[in-house]
């Protein structure tokens, strides 16, 4: 692969999820068969979001690659830091204000701040909120040189505020699946049973039952109603999945993620992630790259998400 296309893709995982962040935010709340589907990004939702402004899911993955880029690497206490200038000042928001924040992020957020321990995420399962896939891309783009090690690192990413085994292997999964995209790895590969691009891993530290049932391809054999766009990590990887399965271009998939209504901003965020690395940011249709908030500070972060996996792949010195 030429470094042009990597960029490209590179730019699209990035692209993707603040695309898709946008277009799924007009139907956020609206229970699925309650709202006439949409065909493009329109803005409003339940925040009145202009046309292109994103919400927490880009947000904090924004607060994660600028994390990864300034540390040069997994810093833990320095992502928790960013998030709670997110939460407390506007950083990294579309508006210049925190509009949203999930409850399982702000109890997280409120034991790091009293405790300063960066493992700050909560292990009960109720928790399990699809906050730390929403925001995951940063991480697979940074250590896309080492798959094992984008794996595991998007588990520790998730336990700054999701410590639920399912919320930290829904990561892991994902995580396999967009270093996969990257390296242009045909779809039926990719959405074949259990893919990963580093060879036993799911043998070494298999992954939660309910996790596993959408990596063995939940997603192929279910329609709507039985694919739900919900906040349960697991319903909205399986979501995401779905619209990538069922559609052959970036904006088709992100509209099926999107008109599923309920947590349709973080469904077709999480679908970005991975069908903007699969398609490439050229995919994104180009009104929409057009529209999106800051569309130069996203694409570079990803250049220099694509420049730090460089680095850290480099074989050290002596």
């Amino acid at each position: 692969m030429t470094h042009p296309e990597l960029a490209d893709r590179y730019r699209g995982a990035l692209l993707g999820m603040a695309a898709g962040d946008a277009v799924g935010a007009a139907l956020e709340f609206k229970a699925p068969g309650s709202f006439a589907p949409i065909d493009d990004m329109i803005g409003g939702g339940p925040f009145g979001l202009a046309i292109g402004q994103w919400t927490d899911d880009t947000s904090m993955a924004l607060c994660l690659a600028a994390s990864l880029v300034e540390r040069q690497g997994f810093d833990a206490r320095d992502q928790l830091d960013r998030y709670v200038r997110w939460w407390r000042e506007g950083y990294m928001s579309s508006t210049g204000v925190n509009f949203d924040i999930g409850n399982t992020c702000k109890a997280s957020l409120e034991r790091y701040i009293a405790t300063g321990d960066p493992a700050a995420g909560a292990t009960d399962p109720r928790t399990a909120g699809n906050g730390s896939i929403m925001r995951l891309a940063p991480v697979p783009l940074a250590y896309a040189h080492d798959p094992a090690a984008a794996i595991e690192r998007a588990a520790d990413s998730s336990r700054t505020t999701h410590a639920a085994i399912t919320a930290v292997d829904s990561c892991r999964y994902l995580a396999g699946l967009i270093v996969g995209a990257l390296r242009g790895v045909p779809k039926a590969e990719l959405l074949a049973p259990r893919y990963t691009p580093a060879p036993g891993a799911w043998e070494r530290a298999p992954l939660d039952p309910a996790v596993d049932a959408v990596a063995g391809g939940s997603f192929l054999r279910k329609q709507p109603p039985a694919i739900r766009g919900t906040g349960y990590v697991v319903e909205s990887l399986e979501a995401a999945l779905w619209a990538f399965a069922r559609s052959d271009t970036f904006r088709d998939g992100c509209l099926l993620a999107s008109n599923l209504g309920d947590d349709s901003d973080t469904t077709a965020a999480v679908y970005g992630q991975l069908a903007g690395a699969f398609y490439g940011a050229q995919a994104i249709p180009a009104s929409w790259r057009a529209q999106l908030t800051e569309p130069d500070m996203i694409a570079g972060y990803a250049d220099q998400l694509l420049a730090l996996s460089a680095r850290l792949g480099a074989p050290a010195a002596g």
